[in-house]
């Protein structure tokens, strides 16, 4: 008798809430995907179960696998992707947002690439883009570009040089910053960049706190900014 070959399993990159519930963000197919999937690859088991349990799962949380992501091993991607090779369908989680957006993801979804093994992504929210579509700046031509300097003297460096590409290049400047160096950066972007450089401040997105403000640096500087210490923020810069 021949035995069929085994047909693979499909990635799916599964976002989760920027925000602990609000899960109104997140589309049905998210929720189907979870309800029907065994296997997971996740950035915080904790995190991830604690999720998942707030989509009311059909199967105990207990038993589904559900492995963290190890940056430092070269081959974690084609020891994770086995179940995939095995049939099952896997899901990618990161703490918050679209897996391979800002957040780790994007080795796995290449080596499956490598393999020719379907990658699926699902619809949820990215801080990235939702920031670009409020701020009123460019949405024909952007850069993201991570983290800049925690240095205070080579962060003004990164902010001049990205002022510099956005008026060359007529293009939108994105980057984030850890919550507690927020008051950093607007210091720092306020002393630093010309005065008719629009700046957008993009704070809590999808709360009830959230706070999107875009205004040249001129009127940011007699403008009263709300609090923004440990605050999940997206930075944007550009030119009209």
């Amino acid at each position: 008798m021949v035995q069929r070959p085994i047909q693979p399993g499909t990635l799916y990159l599964i976002p989760t809430p920027l925000f602990p519930g609000a899960v109104q963000t997140l589309s049905p197919q998210v929720v189907h995907v979870l309800h029907r999937t065994m296997y997971y690859i996740v950035e915080n088991a904790r995190t991830a179960r604690r999720f998942m349990k707030s989509m009311n799962p059909p199967h105990p949380i207990h038993s589904l696998s559900i492995t963290e992501l190890d940056k430092h091993r070269e081959d974690h991607p084609a020891i994770l992707l086995t179940p995939l090779m095995e049939g099952h369908d896997v899901g990618v989680m990161s703490e918050a947002g679209c897996p391979g957006i800002a957040d780790p993801g994007s080795a796995l979804v290449m080596h499956a690439h490598t393999l020719g093994l379907p990658v699926v992504p699902l619809t949820g929210p990215s801080s990235i883009i939702l920031a670009l579509m409020a701020s009123g700046l460019n949405g024909q031509r952007f850069q993201f570009h991570g983290y800049l300097s925690p240095k205070k003297d080579q962060l003004a460096v990164d902010l001049r040089r990205l002022e510099e590409i956005s008026r060359k290049d007529s293009a939108t400047q994105i980057f984030i910053e850890t919550p507690y160096r927020n008051l950093q950066v607007i210091e720092i972007a306020f002393k630093t960049l010309k005065p008719a450089t629009l700046f957008c401040v993009a704070m809590d997105l999808t709360s009830d706190t959230e706070f999107v403000r875009t205004l040249p640096i001129a009127k940011w500087k007699n403008t009263q900014l709300p609090e923004a210490h440990k605050r999940p923020a997206v930075f944007l810069m550009g030119v009209l």
